[in-house]
């Protein structure tokens, strides 16, 4: 059900008009509660309903448990700063504290995390609770707390687990939020106590939305029942390590290199990956392609993938169903992060940036807050600030008084799907059969009867292929080599991920927060196992730094792990993991910056291990490296609000590509070329306000959907796009009686060609091959067939005229980018499933946004599905080491998750703009910016 808007219109309102929006908004909502008075369940709705959940934030309150008094200070947004005498007091002060602003999202959380969403929400989520309790992150949770944290962390975990429960003592659901009001609608749910692994479990839902290619693995695999080898390899480009350059580019690794090339480790591949698909890693079938040459065969070594069409393609509708943590399933996720060198900055300090690049969700995935520690000491150890999960104690991202760092995804290859032979009660494995390890789980569903499953693994992971019917038809569509055993009843579907096993990511961070130099930094981030992450650094000692940490796996040379693996076969088993202290890093480069934006992290021709085949293609690295380079130029310096200005560059690379060129064509119909005359001039920037930017945009994602999308399988393809296409194994033409009408199968946020800049490099590729297969396009209607580049890109033209015309009218002079390219922020539950009144309650849009898709200002669109903003930059912060108290920050909505709360989206209005928050971090600049103060007692 879509939600209702504060602005029917599509225009943004203005920052009044914003302001009276809230006022109207809050005096609706106590017209519809006056109209459904007399109605069912009216009763439970009241103004002192929405606002029963607000949290104290003045005054005092007694904190049983504490061992001396805590201050809470606030500023005008709510962000909380806390002051402690004790790490214990810190952290249960702030479980109290996230508890009170974010407690249902706390909740409904960690029912994600341990696969019991259904006792929320009823029946509608068993299908998610089964696949999440195959996975079993609260199960790895739990033995990562038994078995692997270190004391303290326990400790600070059982505090913060004590401070949230505390909040819970003698609270009813509504008095909690106001989404418990309207869950007691349906059902009685009571919230449970807090746990210390209800914590640890949410990093195993960020590493579940940041695990690397999984996504690329399974469509390599069903694009074989479509395209050859030759056309897949065209679809994934070896990285332009000449030109968008690698993160680590000089200092340390290149002796490390050396070392591992003299002495070797066991279980070294000896030769590298990184660059993308081979032609030949993926399988095909029998026929030839309409759209380029060649005919498919089997991977070298492997399992072939032809045929899985129908397992994968129901993998991948069970992961589009599941609710994303942080992320949008694992698709198109990014984030920018840079640091500058005290020789380039005006302070003569580092500067240090980040956005990582998430789905969009009210409230905002990340949460603002200090812990400070009176006096620095063995007793209490902290004093750091900046960004969080509710839910979780210590700070992620952020600096304390010494240093600061920042995070990307580095995408690297961390998980693998296996085809596993299926045997009676076991699996085939090096010639025998091994019983599976198996586990009963019940799933409680609220309103309805529980229901039991079991969880079948193999020595490569848990069976996904048990969840889901399509899946279990593997062993009918796969095609595998020779070598494979029969099939039998058939093959199932593994899956190998380093998060499923315990790890000690919960000791790097609060390691992190309390180091104070480079070598406590790398130390700390050695222990940050899963998820991998790109991390920069920067100290008040005027170093810079980046390592790559996590349990990065050892592979054969015959598996770079870019396609499923026979499960049967133990050359395809991961053989270790790349040891820690081997893996990528720099410090102080003589460039004097560093930029990571998730592309690849080493050239390969300077390190021996495999780290993934499925990089960023660095389209936003570079543009960020290209603007660093131009302020330095000539000896300039480089200021925070540079840095911020970097934050929001809009420009477009594929613009820059494709303009000249379609400048150039001469289409025929005058309202085309009366489009076309935008394009002249224009400088590539995508701003809120660009007719320019709208109609390229328009024209670029035709330009993929005629190339490519509409030769992409059904399993790949939008929802709703349906297509006529030959039955088997090509796209080549044919009569229309030999077709059949396939219709897309995936989310239009997920489908292909997203327009990422992995297509980028596809399209930049075939500009030089003007006559390449992937420009031919038949005939739609009056619509011109092509059979070139230049034609494709004028029938492109036309559609796109006629497209924008349709969506904004057909006067240009009204156009405008930000009209089609608009955010919407919902509650990730009850606003996107619930009654339409709870969904106006507690949903908020639109905003109308500039930026793009691979642009450093990545408000990401996908180009398959629409316009529409999917991800974003779920925050932004500029740390300046010169002095603390001039560090910038904001978050993507606000402190609160109680909807009416001044603080529920009251940054969204200046993130939109581009602006920054100051980010107070002394005690007198917090001081100075406290509006609020609470005392926690004893």
């Amino acid at each position: 059900m879509p939600p209702n808007t504060t602005a029917s219109t599509g225009q943004q309102p203005g920052k009044s008009g914003r302001r009276k929006g809230r006022k109207a908004r809050l005096i609706v909502l106590v017209l519809v509660l006056a109209l459904i008075g007399g109605v069912a369940y009216g009763s439970y709705w009241s103004i002192s309903t929405v606002r029963a959940s607000f949290p104290q934030t003045k005054g005092t309150l007694t904190l049983k448990g504490l061992s001396g008094p805590v201050e809470v200070k606030r500023d005008n947004y709510g962000i909380p700063q806390i002051y402690a005498s004790s790490d214990a007091d810190l952290f249960m002060a702030q479980g109290y504290v996230q508890a009170q602003d974010r407690f249902y999202e706390m909740d409904v959380r960690r029912h994600m995390a341990s696969g019991r969403l259904s006792e929320m929400f009823g029946k509608s989520q068993v299908d998610n609770d089964e696949f999440l309790r195959t996975l079993g992150w609260d199960r790895v949770a739990k033995q990562e707390y038994d078995t692997k944290l270190s004391p303290a962390t326990k400790k600070y975990l059982q505090a913060y687990a004590e401070g949230v429960n505390s909040y819970l003592q003698g609270k009813d659901g509504e008095d909690i939020s106001l989404e418990y009001a309207a869950l007691g609608f349906t059902h009685d749910y009571k919230p449970q106590a807090w746990t210390p692994v209800d914590s640890i479990s949410w990093l195993k839902a960020m590493a579940w939305d940041l695990r690397g290619n999984m996504q690329d693995e399974i469509d390599r695999a069903l694009l074989t029942s479509r395209l050859g080898p030759k056309q897949i390899a065209d679809l994934y480009p070896q990285y332009p390590y000449s030109r968008n350059k690698a993160i680590v580019q000089e200092g340390q690794y290149s002796e490390l290199a050396g070392a591992f090339q003299q002495g070797g480790t066991s279980g070294t591949s000896g030769t590298n990956g990184t660059g993308g698909t081979s032609t030949g890693t993926a399988s095909g079938g029998s026929g030839t392609s309409g759209t380029a040459s060649g005919t498919s065969g089997t991977a070298s070594g492997a399992s072939g993938t032809a045929g899985l069409d129908s397992q994968l393609g129901g993998l991948t509708r069970v992961l589009d169903d599941l609710p994303p943590a942080v992320g949008v399933n694992g698709d198109g996720i990014g984030s920018n992060s840079w640091v500058v060198g005290g020789k380039h900055t005006i302070s003569g300090k580092p500067l240090l940036a980040n956005d990582p690049h998430l789905s969009p969700s009210l409230p905002s995935v990340w949460y603002q807050m200090g812990l400070h520690c009176r006096s620095v000491s063995s007793t209490c150890q902290y004093d750091v600030s900046g960004y969080t999960f509710a839910g979780m104690p210590g700070v992620v991202i952020g600096h304390n008084q010494d240093i600061a760092w920042g995070m990307t995804n580095s995408g690297v290859d961390v998980t693998d799907l296996y085809l596993e032979k299926i045997t009676g009660d076991g699996y085939l494995y090096d010639g025998k059969v091994k019983p599976f390890v198996t586990r009963e789980e019940t799933i409680k569903v609220a309103g309805g009867e529980s229901k039991k499953i079991v969880v079948r693994e193999t020595n490569n992971g848990p069976l996904l292929s048990d969840r889901d019917e399509e899946l279990v038809k593997v062993g009918r569509k796969a095609t595998v080599d020779t070598a494979a055993p029969d099939r039998g009843d058939g093959y199932g579907v593994a899956l190998r991920w380093t998060a499923l096993e315990p790890g000690t990511t919960m000791d790097a961070v609060f390691a992190m927060d309390k180091a104070k130099n480079w070598t406590d930094f790398r130390k700390a981030a050695s222990q940050f196992e899963v998820p991998s992450q790109n991390l920069i650094y920067a100290d008040n000692e005027n170093h810079i730094g980046y390592t790559l940490p996590g349990k990065i796996p050892l592979r054969e040379e015959s598996d770079n792990g870019s396609i499923p693996a026979p499960g049967w076969d133990p050359e395809y088993r991961w053989t270790g993991y790349i040891p820690q202290d081997a893996l990528p890093y720099e410090y102080d480069p003589e460039r004097g910056y560093i930029v990571t934006a998730n592309q690849a992290v080493i050239d390969p021709d300077t390190y021996p291990y495999t780290l993934t085949a499925d990089w960023g293609y660095g389209a936003r690295s570079q543009r960020i490296t290209d603007l660093i380079q131009s302020k330095i130029k000539d000896g300039g310096k480089i200021s925070t609000d540079d840095m911020r200005q970097m934050q929001l560059d809009n420009s477009s690379e594929v613009a820059r590509l494709l303009v000249p060129t379609l400048l150039k064509i001469d289409p025929e119909n005058k309202d085309v070329r009366e489009a076309q005359k935008l394009l002249e001039g224009w400088d590539y920037t995508q701003d809120a306000d660009s007719a320019a930017a709208a109609y390229f945009n328009a024209v670029w994602r035709n330009v993929l959907k005629l190339a490519f999308g509409n030769k992409l399988p059904k399993e790949l393809r939008p929802k709703g796009q349906c297509l006529w296409v030959e039955p088997v194994n090509t796209t080549g033409p044919a009569d229309e009686a030999e077709k059949v009408r396939e219709c897309g199968q995936r989310d239009p946020d997920k489908a292909q060609p997203d327009g990422g800049d992995r297509w980028f490099e596809v399209v930049r590729k075939l500009m030089d091959q003007p006559d390449s297969e992937w420009w031919s396009t038949p005939k739609v209607g009056t619509r011109p067939a092509a059979h070139n580049r230049d034609q494709l890109f004028k029938r492109a033209m036309i559609d796109a005229r006629w497209e924008l015309t349709a969506k904004l009218g057909k006067d240009i002079d009204s156009w405008s980018w930000g009209r089609l390219h608009r955010l919407f922020l919902k509650n990730q539950t009850l606003g996107t499933a619930g009654p339409e009144f709870i969904q106006y309650a507690l949903n908020r849009g639109p905003w109308e946004l500039g930026g793009g898709e691979a642009t450093v200002n990545a408000t990401g669109w996908n180009a398959a599905g629409g316009y529409g903003v999917v991800w974003v930059p779920s925050m932004r912060m500029v740390v300046n080491l010169g002095d603390l108290d001039k560090s910038k920050w904001i978050n993507l909505t606000g402190a609160s998750g109680h909807a009416y709360s001044a603080h529920y989206v009251d940054q969204t209005d200046k993130w939109a703009d581009g602006e920054l928050l100051p980010w107070a971090f002394s005690d007198q600049a917090v001081e100075k910016s406290a509006s609020d103060k609470l005392v926690l007692k004893p």
